[in-house]
């Protein structure tokens, strides 16, 4: 169920969603679990970041990056540093969007784990949500590596799958793994519409795909399958939107001091307006 302050279920209702939306709204209403929202701009900012964490997984997945493991990761030496662990650290100087876009830009210099690339189309998807300035200011000194070393997002976790909407991250476990080959012990995936899902080194995929694929990487002889975990990851939207709204009010307080500190003069039938700081 969805509650909005201030807004009946009929006015939710009569919001012109996209079919993306819709699907999501429509989800949470059917849904036992109450979801609040301090305002309609709060649930449609969840909104739009859903449907660009799902645009971001799509566009990882087409940007031609490569799956390796730590210890064989690599990145474009000009915006990022490996670090010792096989995480990238932003260089000195790039702005955060520069660092980010350039995996998108330049997918070919780029291989990485499947929880790093989870922070990769998360941090995409917050850009494209909140523009270059808000994201350069509140997302600086980053570091792509793994969920533990990731905080800016606050990222949470809930124990229920049937809890899942598009954009969120699902975890596929597969017990059984190799233990040759332990980067297979399991897959992060982000839920795309129509049943499926992107998971970074197996591609876009139904659940049952994913299933098969890890199946494939299980200890000789086994028959332990691959599942769908109940462990479901997605940022908290409403920090995010905050974070957005206070970039917002600061750029409208630097726009107004300015117009307070304009002297405006006419040349010929032109007016020039000169800006002092102070």
């Amino acid at each position: 169920m969805i509650i909005v302050a201030n807004m009946s279920t009929e006015q939710l209702n009569e919001q012109p969603f996209s079919q993306f939306e819709q699907e999501v709204v429509q989800k949470k209403e059917d849904s036992p679990v109450v979801y609040r929202y301090p305002s309609l701009e709060a649930l449609k900012f969840e909104l739009k970041l859903r449907a660009n964490i799902v645009q971001a997984a799509k566009d990882l997945y087409a940007s031609r990056v490569d799956f390796a493991v730590f210890s064989k990761s690599r990145s474009n030496e000009q915006f990022w540093t490996r670090t010792p662990e096989g995480g990238f650290r932003l260089n000195s100087g790039v702005r955060p969007s520069d660092g980010i876009n350039d995996i998108y830009r330049n997918g070919r210099m780029y291989a990485f784990e499947c929880a790093t690339a989870m922070v990769i189309l998360l941090y995409k998807a917050v850009l494209d949500t909140i523009g270059e300035d808000a994201f350069n200011t509140h997302f600086q000194n980053l570091l792509l590596y793994t969920w533990q070393y990731d905080d800016d997002l606050r990222l949470i976790s809930v124990d229920n799958k049937n809890e899942a909407y598009l954009g969120d991250i699902l975890y596929f476990m597969n017990p059984d793994y190799n233990p040759q080959t332990p980067e297979w012990q399991g897959e992060n995936a982000v839920m795309l519409p129509n049943g499926l899902f992107y998971g970074h080194g197996i591609g876009i995929k139904t659940a049952e795909e994913m299933i098969a694929s890890l199946n494939r990487r299980r200890i000789p002889g086994s028959d332990v399958s691959a599942y769908l975990s109940d462990e479901v990851v997605h940022p908290d939207f409403e920090h995010i939107r905050r974070l957005a709204s206070s970039e917002n009010a600061h750029s409208e307080r630097e726009k107004q001091r300015q117009r307070r500190n304009a002297i405006v003069v006419r040349i010929g039938n032109s007016p020039y307006m000169q800006v002092f700081d102070g």
